[in-house]
């Protein structure tokens, strides 16, 4: 299992980085199998798993209990988790709070949105031995202050002031920032200028590691497809096939078979 120290390791070495999105411990299970180097609790489960139209309906509860389940399903993975919308611009207290409780649930890291007005919480957080991932770009958190779902920093003051949040937040001691939605050439100037690893999703193969939403990967959110997802198997179609095969033998009585039943 990958430590905190080996991210900037990676970096170093120039090893890309691989993070998908994770909520339950039966995927927990199965991607303890695979070779990705760590698992995300991210807030986007509120939208995934929850129905919402927004991360906004995340709450901390909602991010503890399937960090819990993650953990107990993965033996093997670096687990970060969210803080979720408004839990760490409350002040220092509530801030650390709800890190610890996502500590104590499994979680190796947590990973918050932005940084401009809570300086000082990355601040505690990492001097009171919580790793810190940030996340600039596209924060979802803030989609309603963002005008949407829109790739950010193409005009020159928005990409000079992603810049300064990737430099701040490093200074302040987190240990890589994930960015969503930026410009290639952005995302690799802002790579270029850090000690610390980027992850990207959305922002070009200059990055140090790629992050997406397990179940977007796998195609089973047929109505989702931004520019920046691949589709690593259609997902949905196949359980749809699946299903539809134990209805018909289910009707047809072809199951259960001598095989599936009790002597």
């Amino acid at each position: 299992m990958m430590s905190v120290f080996d991210f900037k390791k990676r970096k170093t070495e120039n090893n890309k980085i691989s993070m998908v999105t994770c909520y339950d411990a039966v995927s927990a299970k199965m991607l303890d199998r695979t070779s990705v180097d760590c698992l995300l609790v991210g807030d986007s489960l509120a939208m995934v798993i929850h129905g919402h139209s927004s991360t906004l309906g995340a709450t901390p509860e909602m991010m503890v209990l399937h960090t819990e389940a993650v953990a107990r399903g993965s033996k093997n993975k670096y687990i970060v988790g969210d803080m979720p919308f408004l839990s760490y611009r409350k002040g220092v207290v509530p801030a650390l709070e709800c890190a610890g409780a996502l500590m104590k649930a499994g979680a190796h890291a947590v990973k918050l949105e932005g940084v401009w007005g809570h300086e000082e919480v990355v601040s505690q957080l990492v001097g009171s031995g919580i790793p810190v991932m940030g996340h600039i770009g596209l924060t979802p958190q803030s989609i309603h202050a963002l005008g949407g779902f829109k790739v950010q920093g193409r005009e020159r003051d928005a990409a000079e002031d992603l810049v300064q949040q990737a430099l701040k937040l490093e200074e302040l001691g987190c240990f890589s920032i994930v960015m969503e939605c930026v410009p290639s050439t952005l995302a690799e100037r802002i790579t270029q200028s850090l000690k610390i690893p980027t992850i990207g999703i959305g922002a070009g193969a200059a990055v140090d590691g790629q992050v997406l939403v397990l179940h977007d990967l796998l195609g089973f959110n047929l109505e989702f497809s931004p520019k920046f997802l691949k589709k690593y198997m259609q997902g949905a179609a196949q359980v749809e096939e699946a299903v539809n095969r134990f209805d018909q033998e289910t009707k047809s009585g072809a199951f259960p078979t001598a095989k599936e039943s009790y002597a």
